[in-house]
Formats: structure tokens, sequence, C-alpha cells
């Protein structure tokens, strides 16, 4: 099977969609089939060159909705090289692009909603709901409305997306997400990382990677750890992942404010064998994110045996809490300071239960192989060559 990917971009700085890709084409292309991706990043972007699967490169685009006069035409003349095509992400012009090009074929397109319809943008960003109000009757509506089928990444995500529009209707297909193991989490060098940040050296790590944005609940991280530093002094906070919106300044400045700047640590974005290696030498991983669809990063650190503290707006935190990989609460001060006092309270044995859990988390529920399976056998019955 050949298909095509639809993405704005596949800058992995952009967050866990393009990484989710990534990961996606390579676990297909182990089952047997090809996967090529189109986007709007510029044809001598840097992070093309390493991405496992052919990309056409479209733009670049000046407006953040990537309108692109280009991109109908591109797909009217490539789509039946393709046995399908899967759009990642709405709210942009190639969502919108692909309906206006394949909605009567001549193959079938299929959505990833990516957490985009969570029902929390609705209630942080009402001015911006109100403006996709106006948007979504007569474009991503459609989109979803005439797709094959919508592919959501987890229960929880289905459930609330149904809950930002009145207008909606969908065809719904849990296929999940995940992670094609690499070899860098193999050979992850914590070595590598102590040397680079040596203050890291010989402490207790809280590892949060991820983009420095005010939805993933940093400052919730930052004034909770301010807790547990004066209950555990050798606890360590590492601040993994590139700025966002300037937020930085305003965790360092909220650092100082508590007194705890020499006892965190910001990295700036990691990749490769750093990243790993900062996931093998942390004790636990956080993430109090206030939306999150799937979280890659939460599923990197499950795929290395780290327990995970989440919020409950992180849409896989049903799977975690099932399994005792790690501990969930509310995305409030409240809730991120008592799921690491609850980890700085487990004794040595019960942490280390809690590490095996982790990765047996990983393996029965998040492996991008069986999450890749789950996406074939969803798409083969509406192709009419496999």
């Amino acid at each position: 099977m050949r298909l095509l990917n639809v993405i704005p971009s596949i800058d992995p700085a952009k967050g866990g969609t393009a990484e989710g890709l990534r990961q996606s084409v390579i676990a297909t292309a182990a089952l047997g089939h090809v996967d090529e991706v189109v986007c709007l990043d510029g044809p001598d972007a840097p992070w093309l060159g390493d991405f496992p699967a052919r990309v056409h490169a479209l733009g670049p685009v000046a407006s953040t909705y990537g309108y692109h006069p280009g991109l109908v035409p591109w797909l009217r003349a490539h789509a039946a090289d393709y046995d399908a095509v899967v759009v990642h992400g709405v709210w942009q012009y190639t969502s919108l692009a692909v309906w206006r090009a394949l909605r009567r074929g001549p193959v079938p397109y299929f959505v990833y909603f990516h957490g985009m319809l969570d029902p929390w943008f609705r209630r942080a960003y009402p001015l911006k709901h109100l403006k996709k109000w106006l948007y979504w009757p007569w474009a991503d509506y459609r989109v979803a409305r005439d797709a094959k089928a919508v592919l959501f990444t987890a229960r929880e995500e289905q459930r609330l997306a149904a809950q930002s529009f009145w207008l909606y209707r969908v065809t719904p297909a849990v296929v999940g997400y995940g992670l094609a193991v690499e070899g860098p989490a193999d050979d992850g060098h914590v070595a590598s990382f102590h040397a680079a940040w040596p203050a890291t050296l010989d402490r207790h790590l809280v590892l949060f990677l991820g983009r420095l944005n005010p939805k993933k609940g940093c400052d919730l991280l930052i004034e909770a750890f301010a807790q547990l530093a004066q209950a555990n002094p050798r606890a360590h906070l590492v601040m993994a992942g590139p700025d966002s919106q300037d937020h930085g300044r305003e965790l360092r400045a909220l650092a100082q404010k508590h007194g705890i700047a020499d006892r965190i640590t910001f990295t700036g974005m990691l990749e490769g064998s750093l990243k790993w290696g900062a996931l093998r030498a942390a004790d636990v991983f956080a993430l109090p994110s206030h939306q999150e669809n799937f979280g890659v990063a939460v599923v990197e650190a499950l795929s290395v045996g780290l327990p995970v503290l989440i919020s409950e707006r992180v849409n896989i935190w049903r799977e975690v809490v099932e399994d005792g990989a790690g501990f969930a609460d509310a995305d409030t001060l409240q809730g991120t300071a008592a799921t690491l006092m609850r980890w700085h309270a487990l004794g040595a044995a019960e942490r280390l239960a809690m590490k095996a859990r982790a990765l047996a988390c990983f393996q029965r529920r998040f492996r991008m192989e069986a999450a890749a399976s789950r996406l074939v056998a969803t798409i083969t019955p509406h192709v009419s060559r496999v």
C-alpha cells in the first residue's frame, strides 16, 4: 500500500504531531508499506534530510494558516499515485486543500484531529473558538464529514472531540498511536547528558520534555517542584525543550522567585542520544499539561521504563493509571504537587516496581507497530488496490 501523508510542517520543533508522523512512517514501512509526505515546509528546510520517508516540500508559506495556491493542483495531479491520503490536523489550509482536491476521488482520504477539537481550546481561547465556529461549517466540518474515517489516537480524544461543536458528524476509528523504538532509544548516552549539564549529576532528576509553552503547565511544574525541593535536597528539575512565546524567560523568573533557580536546568531542545540520555538519567517524567492529545514524550518515557506524572488532561492518563505506570491528577498546582509528592513518598522497591510497570505499559499499549497495523486495517477496506 502506498500512503500519502499531508501535514503543514514536519519541523520537530513544532511539537508531537511531526514526531508522531516520523514514528508512524517507520512502523508502516516495517509492515511492508510505503509512506510519502507532502508538507508546506521550504525545500531547503534542514529537518527534511533525515526524515525517514520521501518528502514533497511545496513551501514555504507566509501565513500561519498556511495557504498555498499550488497544493490543490499538486494533490489532483498526484493523488492517483497513492492508495490513500492521510491528513494530519485541522484548522490549516492543508486539510481544506485535501477536501477540495479529493472529496470526489480518485482515492479515499482519512483525517487525524490530533487533539485539535479538544474542548479545552474553547475554554482557554473563547475568541479564537468563535472564529473557528465561523470557519468550521464550511471548511473542517466538511473535511471530517466526508473523510472515510476520522482517526483518533485514544478513546479519550474521541470522547472529547464531539464536545466542541454541535455541528459534528464523523465516522470514528480509534487506531491509537505510539513509538517505534529506534537505535537512539537503545543506546542513550547518560554520561554524555551529565557531561553537557554537570548540575544534573548525582541528583534525583524530574524531567520535563516538551515545548516550553503555557499549555504544557510548565509554570505549575516549577511551583510544585519548589515544594518537592524543600522535601528532597537532591531533587533537580530538568526543563528540556524549545522555547515558545518567550515562555522560558517567564519560567526562569518564576524559579528565581521561589529561590530554586540553581535546582533547575534548562537544556533547550534535546534530540538523538542526548534526549534518550536524559530519559535514561531521569528518575521520573512530569507533564502537567492543560491539554495533550497523546503525548509522544510521555510514551518515550514509558519506553525506557520511566514512570510518568501527568495531568488528567493528557488523553492517555487512564491507560497509565490502569497499568500502574505513574500518577495522574488535575492540571492545577495542587494536582501537580500531589503527583510529585506521591512519587517522593514511594520506597525504593515501589519505585523499581513502577519502572517495570512503565515499560510493560509501553509494550502492551503504545508500540507504534500495533498502531500502524490498526491504521492499515482501517484503511484497507476502502482501497481498491493493495
